[in-house]
């Protein structure tokens, strides 16, 4: 082992040089972390990194968000992207494409704020529970709690939302759209797409971490060949987009119905669930508006996480993604074996 003099007060003393490569291992990312892993702290830049990551990619993709919803609330009007695009700007103008901005932002920024906030806080404590369980098992169980906080955040948002969207003449946004709901039709009216958005959430938010977390092992582990410690800032974002990219798309997949299913109640398409999905067709439910919703929402997660990852960074804290198990643990083990 290597040594270093280090120069004190009454002379000099010794200290191993691994010891000193450890410690700027540790901060050489920026140059000091902001605080310490799963303590408050950590937990509030999670959360708002969360908040800012998903509030403003969320706003930034609305125009496309507007295609969909009203793709989804009118299929027989609005049949293909291109037919959608060209008829809102007939009869409406450039402005409608950013009908529900502030819904976008601010719903969405609640509910990310939740979303991944809460998912690094129960992660920590599910893997305290049994250090040995399957780490699949932490990784659905964490991203299902904090989603279903999160969605009950985010679900009157959502209905002022759609509503405005697929209605010109309701209302303009939160501002006069909330009173307007809640007058007429109370609590209930805001919480009505509440279920379907969880149908549709859960699962989404279940695939999505737990795909995310797996594509960062297997990069790190199979591609990469190096700790996560010993890579590059760029090399680790690059790791987190293509992570997100494929968490966002197979997410988009599995929840493609229940988007369908909250569109149609928030614009009283349909009273019921049962009624929702027997109007539009159980091939519909998968198949409508799927292609415009996975150019949707996988260059989001992507943003979203790379947003994330680049706060987490600027903190001075390694990015998200659990790797199993240390490269060179594999190698021994494999060079032993032989």
């Amino acid at each position: 082992m290597g040594l270093r003099r280090k120069k004190q007060s009454g002379g000099f003393s010794v200290e191993p040089q691994n010891s000193l490569y450890l410690n700027m291992s540790s901060s050489s990312l920026i140059g000091g972390k902001v605080c310490e892993e799963f303590t408050p702290g950590y937990y509030g830049i999670c959360t708002i990194g969360g908040m800012l990551s998903a509030g403003t990619t969320h706003l930034a993709i609305t125009p496309l968000d507007v295609l969909k919803v009203n793709m989804q609330v009118h299929p027989i009007k609005y049949s293909s992207i291109s037919t959608c695009f060209t008829t809102l700007l007939r009869e409406q103008g450039p402005s409608a494409f950013w009908r529900g901005w502030t819904g976008k932002f601010f719903g969405y920024g609640v509910q990310g704020a939740c979303r991944f906030g809460l998912y690094e806080y129960f992660k920590k404590v599910y893997s305290n529970l049994r250090v040995d369980q399957n780490k699949s098992l932490v990784f659905f169980a964490s991203s299902a709690s904090a989603e279903v906080i999160a969605n009950v955040a985010l679900c009157p948002f959502e209905a002022i939302k759609v509503r405005v969207q697929a209605q010109p003449h309701f209302a303009k946004g939160l501002t006069d759209g909330f009173p307007r709901i809640y007058a007429s039709e109370g609590i209930h009216g805001l919480y009505r797409g509440l279920i379907p958005l969880l149908g549709r959430n859960l699962p989404f938010s279940i695939v999505m971490f737990s795909t995310f977390e797996h594509t960062v092992n297997f990069l790190y582990r199979n591609i990469i060949q190096k700790r996560k410690e010993q890579c590059s800032r760029a090399q680790q974002l690059g790791v987190t987009c293509l992570a997100g990219y494929a968490a966002g798309s197979i997410g988009s997949i599995i929840s493609n119905p229940a988007d369908n299913i909250v569109a149609s109640l928030n614009n009283k398409k349909a009273s019921s669930v049962k009624l929702a999905v027997k109007k539009i067709g159980f091939l519909n439910l998968f198949t409508r508006s799927l292609p415009i919703r996975i150019m949707l929402v996988g260059p989001v997660v992507t943003l979203q996480w790379l947003f994330y990852d680049t706060i987490k960074i600027f903190s001075g804290l390694p990015t998200s993604g659990h790797v199993s198990k240390d490269i060179e643990e594999d190698k021994m083990a494999e060079s032993h074996s032989r």
